[in-house]
């Protein structure tokens, strides 16, 4: 019989404390406790993993040989535990390729969708196309050249790997044999030659002559024969040279184009069949950046106002300037701001009409010669492309930026695929649309035939089920072509979320980390139901949350604490969300009961006269807006998801100020100009992106704190006896460090198809230094011993030394103090690292100009957490800097300066300013979501 209950005994996993749970099956059950409590170690390191793990020992042998073992998680046993499945907020792409229509399979439906019931249409004159009979290809076939020496190609394998010696044996009898690698064709002389092309992955076509036709009468037999046993397609050869493929299935009569036959595949951008071969598929190509190009258009070019030419001084350069500037009649007194159009066509890109330039000598005399212009852009694409030298390849990089393909305008397809439509709308523009306008598409436009809808019934129904289930979970305004790994932790959780649901598996232990991140107020309910729902379906669903309708919304609660790190791992409170709310040990219950609250600031800092002033942002949907950031206050960018508080923030006003102060190569979103830039001297954005990716980032060393800690140990009597200086005492570099593991403390194992897994480092067993540096002591404590200090008990270990102590103390001060000093950084949240710059920051010298941008900071973060960063994010204001963070959290937004609404809505209904104010003044407005729930929350504060 199936047990009820979810038995934990004796976790011990990192901070857990022994803990022993009975955690109900098929319920919603939430963990929930402050940062570093233990929740992930209970609920990922623990159950997850124990789970992961049985299943990986359900398999064959030979199947583990592969897999790898994973190491039982500490806990003594867990009982009645299902297959498990995570969903994390780590991205699960890094592959440019993969897009939300990938991740979720929609992209594999609408490609069988197009394949079954799209029409062809010439991508040349855009009219119909249809299959072609003997007779139409052998008259297309004579009005080409007929008195020329034709030969008929018919392929006998297309786009499949393998050798083939049999079928080119055999073809071989009847004439040669051709192998159409990368769209290029190369004659094979000998069979054996084809074993290079046998792991490749492009396409390989096995061509079979038929005959060299003498006389025209022949020519209708072998066209039969080519169609017959070549898969229907035909290819002619005209004095040698392929010319025109012709198909039996679909052509057009009247400019000769050819499709072959219309399959799933060719609508794939992996794949070399229907990519587009400018870019493979990628729908993006490094290119040189006119905009990147023109340093100051107020110049003459002359004068300098390309960047990469500067100031002409060569006299051979000006005098190709102006023989270009008499061919086109333009003057170049002129700055380049008032040049006419072809004039900077042709600078920018070349004249390839050749030009007369006029060349005087040093000696007085001259003679004319004839050239033709480059173009700047063509030239900075040579250097980059041909130069031997990384330094001219880096200098030709400073002008480049990541733009759509030229060929597809980003559509990553041929032409001839993206000329195949449903009604009007190819499978671009059906990827194109947001996830609400393609259920719209498929529930209301879509117009077929009786025929087609019995083609299509299931292949539709699927599609709307999938896009629905994205609706549900608040994707509502995501785009099927938006990048997999451009979406958010929140957004990523989301997307795999409703694959999950589409998968409609039952009798699962579905674990999540925060689904709620990025999620407005306003949606959390969609989210909920989808929760409610995967456990209705037969699912165990374990969230750690810390949001509380979500808490609220639970079977079953779990909190964790009482504090963080070595304080935390305790189980303080479970049961009903009731039962923890009246719980009097609970923290949780404390702030989800009122007993406990964040207060409204007692005082509200009033804009100045100094306002950042972002005009026409029209990027993605933004509406061609206006929006002033008052500066020297702390302000909130809201509203529902998908309004565009990330394009606004992130893709214009980061990107436009980090060009200005640090040289980056990102292009802004799109919009006109920004004013006040001056008032700021420096922007920083403080992400949630690791310290650091190896294991030798952390804490210490990220803050500056690790520097004094090596110089005071170098200080000590047994150091300056052995000689040490500082650079002992850095596993960074060879001296002190062990060597067995280049100063890490762990070795990686490949685990093959699974996550690579990190293992100490069996001669320093962990501690990162050789024998001799270990002999050195502070307080009975080496070098690596301090590194494991928390940074709470570091702050007494170190509290005669004021350098250090300083560095510690600001640590602790963002909520950090469970963490180790030595902690490495992959082993960090993303919360945990963004608290982490937050207090280097803040150790830094004030200049009261600086403006700080932060995307949803209180992610992971508890109630108690939310407090401390307030009063972090309020001393960086109090030193007139201006902190702006986008964000949902009802906590950080009733205690902001300023807020700036965005919406109404999400997608292309959003983009334009809802209210702007003081909270209180946006709770006021009936337009704006984000007023309707900051109303209660003030009432309630």
């Amino acid at each position: 019989m199936e047990s009820e209950f979810i038995t934990i005994k004796g976790a011990r996993e990192h901070n857990l404390k022994n803990i022993d749970l009975k955690l109900p099956r098929n319920k919603l059950i939430v963990i929930t406790g402050v940062s570093g409590s233990g929740k992930s170690s209970l609920a990922f390191d623990t159950i997850y993993a124990e789970g992961q793990r049985r299943y990986i020992e359900s398999l064959s042998s030979y199947a583990r040989q592969f897999l790898g073992m994973l190491e039982k998680p500490d806990v003594d046993y867990i009982e009645g535990l299902s297959p498990a499945i995570a969903i994390q907020q780590r991205s699960s792409a890094h592959n440019p390729r993969s897009t939300v229509g990938t991740v979720t399979e929609i992209y594999d439906y609408l490609r069988l969708l197009f394949a079954r019931v799209g029409k062809p249409h010439c991508p040349n004159c855009l009219k119909p196309i249809s299959s072609q009979t003997t007779d139409q290809i052998v008259d297309a076939v004579m009005a080409l050249k007929p008195e020329s020496r034709l030969e008929i190609l018919a392929p006998l394998v297309r786009g499949r790997k393998g050798e083939y010696k049999e079928l080119i044996q055999r073809a071989r009898k009847q004439g040669y044999v051709r192998v159409r690698v990368d769209g290029k064709m190369t004659e094979v002389d000998r069979v054996p030659e084809l074993e290079k092309y046998k792991k490749h992955t492009v396409e390989l076509v096995v061509d079979r002559l038929i005959l060299k036709p003498d006389i025209t009468k022949r020519l209708s037999d072998s066209v039969e024969l080519a169609l017959r046993e070549g898969e229907g397609l035909v290819t002619v050869v005209i004095d040698g040279k392929e010319d025109r493929t012709f198909s039996e299935a679909l052509a057009c009569p009247d400019c000769g184009f050819s499709l072959e036959e219309v399959t799933p595949r060719l609508f794939s951008f992996n794949a070399p069949y229907g990519a587009c071969p400018e870019c493979s598929g990628l729908g993006t190509r490094m290119e040189i950046d006119p905009e990147r190009v023109v340093g100051n258009p107020e110049l003459t070019i002359v004068g300098g106002a390309l960047e990469p030419w500067g100031p002409v001084q060569s006299n051979w350069f000006l005098e190709n300037l102006n023989a270009l500037a008499k061919r086109l009649k333009f003057s170049l007194d002129l700055p380049w701001k008032d040049l006419p159009a072809i004039a900077k066509k042709a600078i920018f890109y070349g004249h390839k009409e050749e030009l007369k330039v006029h060349h005087k000598r040093w000696d007085g005399t001259s003679f004319d010669w004839y050239n033709t212009f480059e173009g700047v852009l063509n030239y900075l694409m040579r250097i980059y492309k041909e130069t031997e030298s990384e330094s001219r390849r880096e200098w030709a990089e400073r002008y480049m930026s990541v733009l759509p393909c030229p060929k597809c305008q980003g559509a990553r397809l041929k032409p001839e695929v993206l000329a195949i439509r449903l009604g009007t709308h190819n499978i671009n523009d059906v990827v194109h649309m947001s996830v609400k306008q393609a259920s719209d598409f498929f529930l209301r436009e879509l117009k077929l035939t009786q025929k087609e809808t019995a083609i299509a019934r299931e292949i539709v129904k699927e599609l709307r089920e999938r896009l629905g289930f994205l609706n549900a979970v608040g994707l509502d305004y995501l785009t099927l072509d938006r990048k997999a790994d451009t979406l958010g932790g929140g957004e990523g959780q989301r997307v795999r979320l409703a694959t999950q649901i589409g998968s409609g598996l039952v009798g699962v232990v579905y674990i999540l980390d925060e689904p709620s991140i990025g999620l407005h107020p306003r949606d959390n309910h969609r989210l909920l139901a989808t929760l409610l729902k995967l456990r209705d379906l037969g699912n165990t669903v374990i969230v750690v949350e810390h949001d509380k309708d979500t808490i609220l919304a639970a079977d079953y609660v779990v909190d964790l604490g009482p504090g963080a790190g070595e304080l935390g791992g305790r189980v303080m409170s479970e049961g009903t969300p009731e039962r923890v709310e009246a719980d009097p040990k609970s923290i949780t219950g404390a702030y989800l009961s009122g007993r406990k609250t964040i207060p409204l600031p007692e005082n509200r800092r009033a804009p100045g006269k100094d306002f950042l002033v972002v005009q026409g942002a029209a990027e993605n949907n933004l509406r061609h807006i206006d929006i002033r950031f008052p500066l020297g206050l702390f302000v909130c960018i809201t509203g529902v998801s998908g309004s565009g508080k990330s394009t606004l923030m992130n893709d214009i006003l980061y990107r436009s100020l980090a060009q200005r102060f640090h040289n980056s190569r990102e292009k802004p979103g799109l919009h006109d100009r920004i004013l006040g830039i001056e008032k700021v001297d420096k922007v920083i954005e403080i992400d949630q992106s690791p310290i650091g990716r190896t294991p030798r980032s952390n804490p210490a060393t990220y803050t500056g704190a690790f520097g004094p800690i090596r110089d005071f140990f170098a200080q000590t009597k047994e150091a300056r006896m052995r000689g040490y200086k500082p650079g002992r005492f850095s596993f960074n570099v060879k001296g002190g460090r062990c060597e067995a593991c280049g100063g890490d403390g762990i070795i990686k194992v490949e685990m093959h198809f699974l996550p690579d897994v990190y293992v100490p480092c069996e001669v320093c067993k962990g501690k990162r230094y050789n024998r001799e540096t270990l002999d050195v002591r502070f307080k009975e404590k080496n070098i690596s011993e301090v590194l494991e200090l928390t940074v709470h008990e570091a702050l007494e270990f170190f509290r005669h030394i004021p350098p250090v102590q300083r560095k510690l103390q600001l640590l602790f001060d963002v909520g950090l103090g469970y963490i180790r000093l030595g902690q490495q950084a992959p082993t960090l949240s993303g919360g945990e690292a963004q608290r982490i710059k937050l207090a280097r920051e803040l150790s830094k010298i004030a200049t009261g100009r600086t403006l700080y941008l932060l995307d949803e900071p209180t992610t992971g973060l508890h109630f108690e957490d939310v407090r401390m960063l307030l009063n972090v994010l309020s001393r960086l204001v109090d030193r007139s800097n201006t902190v702006i963070v986008i964000e949902h959290n009802l906590e950080i937004i009733k205690s902001a300066d300023w807020i700036i609404d965005l919406g109404p809505e999400g997608g292309d209904q959003g983009g334009a300013i809802v209210a702007e104010g003081p909270p209180e003044q946006v709770a006021r407005n009936p337009r704006s979501y984000t007023g309707r729930f900051l109303r209660a929350e003030l009432a309630g504060s």
